[in-house]
């Protein structure tokens, strides 16, 4: 899960959906949780849900970016921020695991308490849902389709690192930033090009709002 920095507010909002522009602007038109790029429908999503923190409705420091099947998984559940890892305000990059698969798990390396934290996020939002799974609530549906577009985005990474093996050119460096940009899934580009540090920084500077210590 890409880190993120939000930065301070840019103004003042009277209703939450205001901010919108505002967050792509800062952020990338990436959905916060499963990284997708999402051209329509991606929504201020509110950290606390607004129906039981009505406080922080228009508060920009409660407003991450959500996609319509993160959102729907995640829905009115009563938040407790100790309780999971969150991209803005924890190095989530160090606490997942993407497989070829198309699923996400707590990286080996993790240790109590964020272990407990990274799974209880995944369990939030729903990244843990895969198909075949041997518990049914944590199967995707049939409108829910993140799986596969980390298994397709994967598929392309790992073509596109053999392709700079061929011709390794800035020109190419640039063309793979490009498409992953095109795709999102930070966090798997991060993962197929981990043994190469400039691809990694190039990746970094291009997905505007990533920590930079990420």
């Amino acid at each position: 899960m890409r880190p993120i920095e939000r930065g301070p507010a840019p103004r003042v909002y009277t209703d939450f959906p205001e901010a919108q522009p505002d967050l792509v602007a800062a952020l990338g038109d990436f959905c916060s949780y499963c990284e997708r790029q999402i051209e329509t429908h991606l929504a201020v999503e509110h950290v606390q849900p607004k129906s039981r923190r009505k406080a922080l409705r228009n508060d920009w420091g409660n407003f991450l970016l959500g996609c319509v099947n993160c959102n729907s998984c995640k829905g009115k559940k009563a938040v407790v921020l100790a309780n999971c890892l969150w991209p803005d305000r924890d190095n989530t990059a160090r606490a997942f695991e993407y497989m070829p698969t198309g699923e996400v798990r707590v990286a080996p390396r993790t240790r109590n308490p964020n272990r407990t934290r990274a799974q209880a996020t995944l369990e939030l939002v729903g990244l843990d849902r895969i198909p075949g799974h041997p518990v049914s609530r944590k199967r995707p549906s049939t409108k829910d389709s993140r799986w596969l577009k980390r298994q397709q985005a994967f598929g392309l990474a790992e073509r596109q690192l053999n392709d700079l093996a061929v011709q390794n050119t800035p020109v190419v460096r640039q063309l793979i930033v490009d498409a992953a940009l095109g795709r999102g899934m930070f966090s798997i580009w991060m993962h197929v090009f981990r043994d190469d540090p400039d691809m990694r920084q190039r990746l970094v500077a291009a997905f505007k709002g990533t920590a930079a210590n990420c």
